[in-house]
């Protein structure tokens, strides 16, 4: 062989050397190429069912939240119309005891002596009461009665709307 050739078989050889190293390079890069796009693909899928699952979620919170506000509304109106009805009738009967239609009485015990009550215990032959004898409430007293047995209706139905509330969060 000639100098020349043999001087050039390493130069030549380096060059091979090279080339398949950038071939192999290329390679390498279209291969970690595809495996990244892939990876990304299904990251993105990945995350596109995430938000899905959150939006579908989401929905069904929002949903369940307008079906409790809708319960809680009309349990709302059905309390605030017992109230208005037991008002109602509270001011009826208020209106009756003003106007001496309706008289308040208490019955009276025909045993005790110590009361010093002079209402007797029988009614007469020409009475048209014939039931127990009973004593008749001056109409301040009633209407006093009258005012706590309203407070009273009113903190039950209240208690009653609370109840209800309370039941209608822990389903």
């Amino acid at each position: 062989m000639s100098p020349f050739l043999l001087r050039l078989a390493p130069a030549v050889g380096l060059a091979l050397s090279l080339a398949a190293a950038g071939v192999a390079w290329k390679v390498q890069d279209w291969r970690y190429g595809n495996t990244l796009a892939e990876q990304a693909r299904l990251q993105t899928e990945t995350l596109n069912r995430l938000t899905l699952a959150a939006a579908a979620s989401q929905q069904h919170e929002a949903d369940r939240r307008l079906a409790l506000e809708r319960q809680l509304s009309a349990s709302e109106q059905t309390h605030y119309r017992a109230l208005s009805d037991a008002q109602r009738d509270q001011d009826r009967l208020r209106d009756r005891l003003a106007t001496a239609d309706v008289r308040l009485s208490v019955l009276l015990d025909a045993n005790d002596v110590a009361a010093g009550c002079a209402v007797p215990a029988a009614t007469g032959a020409g009475g048209l009461d014939h039931g127990a004898p009973r004593a008749r409430l001056d109409p301040a007293h009633a209407q006093r009665i009258i005012a706590i047995t309203d407070a009273g209706d009113r903190g039950l139905i209240a208690l009653q709307a609370c109840q209800a509330y309370i039941r209608a969060l822990g389903r």
